[in-house]
């Protein structure tokens, strides 16, 4: 992998592939692709499959707000998905791994996911992950803004409720 295997990029990544299901495993190598996340193996329907699975799991952590329920909902995305954590030099470069290495890749995926989140929320801020404020937009969103305050998933669903309040008033 050429990108933080567990930093803000796969957060991002388990964002975008949870608004926009891909359909195909092929499609969801592309995205991988696209992301930066380069894996090693070959992807199976079995593979596209799990993955739509997590996705459904990892929404109840984005859903539950409450700090507790949220960290429970994703300790248990970490204990079935991840492994404890282990040097390795695969690459030629020393770092860590939260999960074996001759996993499949959608295992190799969501322990990326899982331990990204939890590297995120507890970096950033418990709250820092949401669904878009826009009353007809449920997409997902990771915050990694400065000050911790964004509420809405693109700067397009941003602009129109701004007009839509500026309307009201008017």
């Amino acid at each position: 992998m050429y990108i933080n295997p567990y930093g803000a990029d796969p957060v991002a990544l388990a964002a975008d592939l949870a608004n926009r299901r891909p359909r195909t495993t092929r499609e969801l190598v592309d995205r991988c692709c696209e992301a930066g996340v380069t894996i090693d193996r070959s992807a199976s329907d079995a593979d596209l499959d799990e993955v739509d699975t997590f996705l459904d799991a990892w929404l109840v952590v984005v859903d539950t707000t409450a700090p507790h329920g949220r960290a429970d909902a994703l300790n248990a995305l970490l204990a079935e998905h991840s492994a404890p954590p282990r040097l390795t030099d695969h690459d030629g470069h020393w770092h860590v791994h939260y999960r074996a290495d001759d996993v499949s890749f959608a295992r190799l995926l969501t322990a990326m996911f899982a331990v990204g989140t939890a590297l995120h929320l507890t970096s950033r801020g418990i709250d820092r992950l949401a669904r878009c404020a826009a009353d007809d937009c449920d997409a997902v969103f990771a915050d990694t803004t400065r000050n911790g305050r964004k509420t809405y998933c693109s700067t397009r669903c941003t602009n129109r409720c701004a007009v839509r309040r500026h309307r009201a008033r008017a």
